[in-house]
C-alpha cells in the first residue's frame, strides 16, 4: 500500500477511524500525529463489538501491526494508562504493537485547570472546548517551557522542568484566576507512577519510522479533528491547538514530505461540528433532532451532541486544495436514507454576492447563507449495500454530483459503522 495520510476534510468527526481500521489491514505502520484525547475514534468490528479510541492509533486491532504515538501528539498519560488497561481487558496485545515517541509533549492536571478556568472567563466568547488540557499544553509547547516524554524519563531534567511549570502556573492560578494552586510533589509522585508504567513505550519515533520506509514497509498516518479545526486554516479561533492537515503528518511524526504518496479525505454525507463557531448549513431543529438521532451523533470523547447540516461543498472544496487530498471517503451515506429531499451547499450569499470560497473572519462567516442545490432522496435502505451498483439511483446520482462538485473522485463509501459497511467506488 502507498503511505497514505487520512485527515478529515470537514469539522472533525467524519470516521476516520473506521477508514483508519479499513486501510490498516494493508498497511505496516500505523501512526497517529497530532491532536490529544480530545478526539475520539470508534471502530464497529463485524461482531459489533466496538472500541472508541482517544490516544492510540486505530490500527490496534489489527495484530501484527505497529502503532506509533508521533511527537506531534500531546499525551495525557493517564488517559494513556486508561486506554491501553482497556484495551488489554479486551484481549487487544498492546504491549506487542505500540510506540510512543518521547518528543511527544505530556499534559499534566495545571493544563486541565488552566482548560476550564480560561473558558469559564471568556463566557458568551468560549471556544467549546473539552476541558482535557490540550490546548494549554500546545501553548506551553510553543512557548518552549512544554515537557516531553524524553523529559520524564530523566529525573532532574523532571524535577527542574515540572517545579518551573508549578510555579509559573501558580502564579496564573493565584493572581489571575482567583483558584487554588496546585502542589509540586503531588504531581511530581503522580507523573513517576506513570513514568513506570509507560516508559516500556518511549522511543525515537523519526528512527523508527525511517527505518521502516527504509525496509520498504507501508506508513499510514491517522489524523484527528478534521480540516476546519486546523490551527491555521481552519474557522479560528474556532479550532483546535494542532495541525489536523496532511501537513501536520509530516512534522508531527518525523518523516520528510517525499514519503507521502497518497491522501484520503474522509466526509460525512452532510456535515457536522461539535462546539461553538460558525455552520453555515445547519439544520433546522426538528430536522437536526432526526438526523442527529439516526446518526448516533453525539461525541465519542465528551458525548456532547454534534451539530447537524447539509453537505458543505465549499468547506470540502478548499479541504481538497489546502491538503493535496487525492481521493474522498463517504460515509454515513445511509443516514440520509430517510430524506425525501437531500441537499447541497455549493455557495455562500454574502453581501450581496455569492461566493464560492469560504470568507477569512469569524464576522463573515457568520453572515454568510448558504446556496443549494436540491437533489431528490432515494427512500431505500442501503445498509446493506456491497458496491455502488447496489445503491439507489439517486444516492448513485448524489455522490457523482459531489464527485462533480469536489473536482475530486469518491473511492470509498460506508453505509454503516461495521467493517462489512463499507466499499470501494472502483
Amino acid at each position: 500500500m502507498p503511505n497514505t495520510v487520512v485527515v478529515g476534510a470537514q469539522w472533525g468527526d467524519e470516521g476516520k477511524g473506521k477508514i483508519i481500521d479499513l486501510l490498516a489491514d494493508a498497511a505496516d505502520v500505523i501512526i497517529r500525529f497530532q491532536g490529544g484525547n480530545n478526539a475520539g475514534h470508534t471502530v464497529v468490528l463485524d461482531t459489533g463489538e466496538e472500541f472508541v479510541l482517544h490516544l492510540v492509533p486505530s490500527g490496534i486491532l489489527h495484530r501484527g501491526k505497529l502503532c506509533v504515538i508521533g511527537n506531534g501528539v500531546v499525551v495525557d498519560p493517564e488517559a494513556l494508562i486508561a486506554e491501553i488497561d482497556a484495551l488489554t481487558h479486551r484481549k487487544v496485545p498492546v504491549d506487542e504493537q505500540l510506540l510512543v515517541s518521547d518528543q511527544a509533549h505530556l499534559i499534566f492536571p495545571y493544563h486541565k485547570m488552566l482548560d476550564k478556568l480560561k473558558e469559564a472567563r471568556v463566557g458568551p466568547g468560549k471556544i467549546g472546548t473539552t476541558g482535557r488540557g490540550i490546548g494549554p499544553c500546545y501553548t506551553d509547547k510553543v512557548a518552549r517551557t512544554g515537557i516531553r516524554f524524553a523529559d520524564l524519563l530523566d529525573d532532574a531534567v523532571f524535577r527542574q522542568k515540572l517545579r518551573y511549570n508549578v510555579e509559573e502556573k501558580n502564579e496564573a492560578f493565584t493572581r489571575l484566576y482567583r483558584a487554588p494552586q496546585v502542589r509540586f510533589d503531588g504531581i511530581y509522585q503522580q507523573y513517576v507512577r506513570y513514568r513506570d508504567r509507560i516508559a516500556r513505550y518511549a522511543c525515537n519515533g523519526t528512527v523508527v519510522l525511517n527505518r521502516a520506509l527504509a525496509d520498504g514497509k507501508s506508513l499510514l498516518f491517522e489524523g484527528a479533528q478534521g480540516t476546519w479545526l486546523d490551527i491555521d486554516h481552519g474557522t479560528y479561533p474556532y479550532v483546535t491547538s494542532s495541525s489536523a492537515t496532511a501537513g501536520g503528518a509530516c512534522t508531527g511524526s518525523g518523516i520528510g514530505p517525499r514519503h507521502i504518496d497518497r491522501v484520503i479525505g474522509v466526509v460525512k454525507a452532510y456535515t457536522t461540528r461539535v462546539g461553538e463557531g460558525p455552520f453555515p448549513t445547519e439544520f433546522p431543529p426538528a430536522l437536526m433532532e432526526r438526523i442527529r438521532t439516526k446518526g448516533k451523533e453525539f461525541g465519542a470523547t465528551t458525548g456532547r451532541p454534534r451539530r447537524c447540516g447539509w453537505f458543505d461543498a465549499v468547506l470540502v472544496r478548499q479541504a481538497i486544495l489546502i491538503n493535496g487530498i487525492d481521493e474522498i471517503a463517504v460515509t454515513k451515506l445511509d443516514v440520509l436514507d430517510d430524506s425525501p429531499t437531500v441537499k447541497i451547499c455549493v455557495g455562500y450569499r454574502l453581501d450581496g454576492r455569492v461566493a464560492t470560497e469560504p470568507p477569512g473572519t469569524i464576522d463573515a462567516w457568520t453572515r454568510c447563507e448558504p446556496v443549494y442545490e436540491e437533489h431528490p432522496g432515494w427512500l431505500t435502505d442501503t445498509a446493506a449495500s456491497t458496491g455502488p451498483e447496489d445503491l439507489p439511483p439517486p444516492a448513485q446520482a448524489y455522490l457523482r454530483r459531489v464527485a462533480e462538485l469536489l473536482r475530486t473522485r469518491i473511492s470509498i463509501v460506508s453505509v454503516g459503522s461495521k467493517r462489512d459497511q463499507a466499499f470501494r467506488m472502483c
